[in-house]
């Protein structure tokens, strides 16, 4: 069973009295959870082979309405979204520097139902005093600030104890982003390089059908003219279309009822192996394997 659907059988199980408010929203407390995920894929930092050190500090920034309705539960929604970061990580066998935590912020330049998510790697006091949070500056690609380590998005400003050095140069095979090295553009974590001898195989499956990805691209919709049609009210002729690639990417196709990624309503997304999109009421789950 994925993270994200442990995740809501575990609130559904706080929906009593009125907690369930929170679900009157307009954010939903799956969507902040999938947007915690991909914040921890996009600041995940490789310090050896064995160790791979992800955020742990989170604010959410929800619109002024948002917040009003979310924040008297923020204690248990924080502690929730905690748990579902944990087992997040387990399952990507990341790491942390310092006890998860997520909070809750009014940010007023939003507008009802958008969010923004911001996180910082906090080294636990037992193994260096938690940096101070960086001077106002322009914006970074995680939200955060640019000038100097340890604002939101960004690495702490010293590494903490016991942590391997910082190399002068990449070690063989890895990327940009780690410590020292520059973000790539998208913000997005470098693919993995494929396996010696291997390629990459692609496929979707919907309603327990696995459909294979044999081109670079795969169109899907109602019209039988698409490459995998979906019989689903919900789901335009063209809805959208898959690209493979490194990394590969999913296009909404100017469909009416849009395209959900991993709990998140978009237009263009990153995929990755496990990523879930919805499509009317009709759940597609992405898969990528090497060999």
């Amino acid at each position: 069973m994925g993270v994200l659907k442990k995740f809501e059988q575990r609130l559904e199980g706080l929906v009593n009295g009125t907690f369930a408010k929170v679900f009157k929203s307009e954010v939903q407390p799956v969507e902040i959870a999938g947007a915690l995920q991909r914040e921890c894929d996009n600041n995940a930092t490789i310090w050896n082979r064995d160790r791979t050190v992800v955020p742990n500090d989170f604010i959410v920034e929800l619109s002024a309405p948002d917040y009003e309705r979310l924040s008297p539960y923020s204690g248990q929604l924080g502690d929730e979204l905690a748990g579902m970061v944990r087992d997040y990580a387990k399952q990507q066998r990341y790491t942390f520097m310092g006890p998860i935590k997520v909070h809750l912020e009014k940010a007023e330049d939003l507008d009802t139902g958008l969010y923004r998510v911001r996180s910082r790697t906090l080294a636990s006091s037992s193994s260096q005093q938690a940096p101070p949070p960086a001077p106002a500056g322009r914006p970074g690609p995680a939200g955060g600030n640019v000038p100097g380590g340890g604002g939101y998005g960004y690495p702490p400003a010293g590494a903490p104890t016991g942590a391997p050095p910082m190399p002068s140069t990449p070690p063989p095979g890895a990327g940009p982003g780690g410590y020292g090295y520059p973000q790539p553009v998208s913000g997005q974590r470098p693919p993995a390089p494929p396996a010696a001898g291997g390629r990459t195989r692609y496929w979707v499956e919907i309603n327990g059908t696995r459909h294979q990805i044999s081109r670079s691209t795969l169109v899907l919709g109602r019209s039988t003219e698409a490459d995998v049609r979906i019989d689903d009210p919900g789901v335009s002729r063209r809805h959208c279309e898959i690209r493979t690639g490194t990394p590969s990417t999913i296009q909404d196709l100017g469909s009416t009822n849009g395209i959900v990624v991993d709990g998140q309503h978009t237009t263009r997304a990153t995929l990755r192996d496990g990523s879930r999109i919805v499509v009317g009421s009709t759940t597609i789950i992405y898969r990528q394997a090497e060999g």
